[in-house]
């Protein structure tokens, strides 16, 4: 079963593999194949496809765009607290979708 700490850190590692996409594609050209990262990236993505149009822009602001919760609440005219919230609301979709796919 996914736990939200290890859904935390899949998705510290897909916001780290967004901030380094391009390196990441070049060095598969070099590997000849891609890391595993993009296995999870694919699986979070797909998983997402089905979510609310405010997670589905939580997802893509804070883990594609890197964005802070902070700098997002204030883009977003939300309160840092809302936006801690929303990541609450998001973790526990995902860990809802991602073990029903995974199963």
């Amino acid at each position: 079963m996914l736990t939200i700490a290890i859904i935390r850190e899949d998705l510290k590692d897909i916001r780290y593999y967004y901030l380094r996409k391009a390196t990441f594609d070049e060095a598969r050209s070099f590997t000849g194949r891609m890391n595993e990262i993009l296995d999870k990236v694919n699986m979070y993505n797909e998983a997402m496809q089905k979510a609310s149009p405010r997670l589905y822009d939580l997802y893509y602001s804070l883990y594609i765009k890197n964005h802070t919760q902070e700098s997002l609440s204030e883009e977003l005219g939300y309160t840092p607290q809302y936006v801690q919230r929303l990541n609450k609301r998001l973790l526990k979709y995902l860990q809802s979708v991602v073990v029903k796919e995974t199963a």
